[in-house]
């Protein structure tokens, strides 16, 4: 019998290994919030109030005061599952290995999933805002006016955010920010002409996803208005919770040679709220 036991354990760990590495290089997500894999279906919100610090003439004496958390939690609320059957006869006839070949295109299309999930959610519940001036990111002239205010809204807090700030473009956006790290610095312009290298900006890294990722959408339990925006912030103050992460499955389905390929995982996301106005939804003119 062809699929033994033995077999199928590498099969099973080719796959898990598969999209776990897929996973953590394709994904945004990973960058710019805190992953949760564990069982937990619900997260407590990790922030509390802002202490408040008093200033007063030589005493020794102090008044404590309670402190509060803000009361919300993270519940995880939506699957996503991508699902083939790989007949027997497409298998045996492939001039390469298609049960690898489905398997690596099911793990990219749920990282491309995942990232359209959680940048639209953070575009959508982020309370800081910022609107380009005309052209957006693709005129030259804007980009450096544009990053500035993005710096200049994140910048100041007592947490010290500098160097882990970030903004998340669309493929399209690149033309203007190519041209403007081409022509400003020296080290940086270099990076660009001789390898193409544009990563950060001011301070701020840049991730760029494919265009139509911003979009006006309700995808599972969650409604964003997104078309023609797009995101910065402070890096790990949301939280995204995959709850054992994601999982493949293949099983026989009677009536059909081959087997039926599955890829799922849950997923839930929270923004809280102490933190809100650390992600600028950002405004194309």
């Amino acid at each position: 019998m062809a699929n033994t036991i033995a077999s199928r354990v590498y099969r099973d760990k080719y796959r898990s290994d598969t999209i776990a590495s897929l996973l953590r290089g394709a994904m945004v997500t990973e960058a710019i919030t805190q992953v949760d894999r564990s069982n937990n279906k619900r997260i407590q919100s990790p922030y509390g109030s802002t202490p408040t610090v008093v200033v007063q003439a030589l005493a020794g004496t102090y008044t404590p005061v309670d402190f509060t958390t803000t009361d919300e939690a993270l519940d995880v609320t939506d699957e996503f599952i991508v699902s083939e059957h790989v007949m027997d006869f497409q298998d045996m006839l492939s001039k390469f290995d298609l049960f690898a070949s489905r398997t690596e295109q099911m793990a990219f299309n749920v990282a491309k999933k995942i990232d359209e999930f959680v940048l639209n959610n953070l575009t959508e519940d982020g309370t800081g805002t910022y609107t380009t001036p005309a052209g957006g990111f693709v005129t030259p002239a804007n980009v450096s006016v544009i990053f500035s205010n993005i710096v200049s809204q994140l910048s100041g807090y007592a947490e010290g955010y500098w160097g882990n700030m970030y903004v998340v473009l669309e493929n399209t956006d690149m033309v203007g920010v190519i041209q403007a790290r081409a022509t400003n610095g020296f080290v940086s312009a270099d990076d660009v002409m001789n390898n193409g290298k544009v990563d950060n900006y001011l301070g701020v890294d840049i991730y760029v996803v494919r265009t139509g990722t911003f979009t006006d959408a309700t995808v599972g339990t969650k409604t964003w208005t997104n078309s023609g925006h797009r995101v910065a912030g402070v890096k790990k103050i949301s939280t995204v919770a995959m709850p054992g992460g994601v999982k493949t499955d293949e099983k026989k389905v009677s009536g059909k040679t081959g087997m039926e390929i599955v890829t799922y995982g849950l997923i839930g996301y929270k923004h809280w709220t102490p933190t809100l106005t650390q992600t600028i939804d950002i405004t194309l003119a």
